[in-house]
């Protein structure tokens, strides 16, 4: 390396191979102290052996690059700090009211009901919902809907069971069917349910509301607030 190089790397506080110093040494290149070398390299270049444009364009477009992706990434993570705070309290605003949500079960209260709903992919003539009581597998009413078309099917469980009697009150399996194919085929169903509290979000867990009797569930899966 020519002594003006070394000069201009040391002008710019950087350690070159064989100095020594006793104060530490700058160890990146910001981008004033780039384009000032690369000046400088432009300046002290070998007339007969002037740089190539390729390479100029090339080494210009590298720095661009690394540049580039820092301030994306600084945008990004402001970007996701205002989603998780606009998230947070979008949640919190939740507790105390029912939303519909993917499950299997359902919190019947004291002389309450249950409703919720499910996706048809098609069209089908025998439709139905099945209230089963999750320890013994027995089930207690089975709600017949007739022939429903492709969409979103409702439906509503008064709390009774098939001779007419109050249910006690409990968590209960919800197991909506529909004749699909030629075969009986079991559906997601949401259920309507009330938010006890929610649960803010951690480095290993995404935020989740708490429903009654049910459990967490993530704040992302929420369907509908009723």
């Amino acid at each position: 390396m020519s002594t003006s190089a070394i000069d201009t790397f040391n002008s710019l506080g950087l350690a070159t191979t064989g100095t020594t110093s006793a104060a530490p040494q700058k160890q990146t290149l910001g981008q004033d102290q780039f384009l000032k070398l690369l000046t400088t390299q432009m300046t002290h270049q070998d007339p007969l052996k002037p740089m190539d444009n390729g390479e100029f364009l090339g080494q210009m477009a590298q720095f661009s690059t690394v540049s580039g992706i820092q301030d994306l990434q600084a945008s990004f993570k402001e970007f996701a700090g205002s989603i998780s705070s606009n998230q947070a309290l979008q949640a919190s605003g939740l507790v105390g009211r029912y939303v519909s949500a993917p499950s299997e079960k359902a919190l019947l209260g004291a002389g309450g009901s249950v409703s919720g709903d499910f996706e048809m992919p098609a069209s089908s003539s025998n439709v139905g919902v099945k209230i089963i009581d999750p320890e013994t597998g027995a089930t207690i009413r089975e709600i017949d809907l007739g022939a429903e078309s492709a969409g979103t099917t409702r439906f509503e469980w008064d709390g009774k069971d098939g001779a007419g009697n109050l249910a006690d009150p409990g968590v209960y399996k919800i197991q909506a069917y529909a004749y699909l194919d030629g075969k009986n085929t079991v559906l997601p169903t949401n259920i309507k349910s009330l938010v006890k509290s929610v649960t803010m979000a951690n480095g290993n867990t995404a935020m989740q509301v708490n429903l009654d009797g049910l459990g967490p569930v993530k704040f992302s899966q929420i369907k509908q607030i009723l």
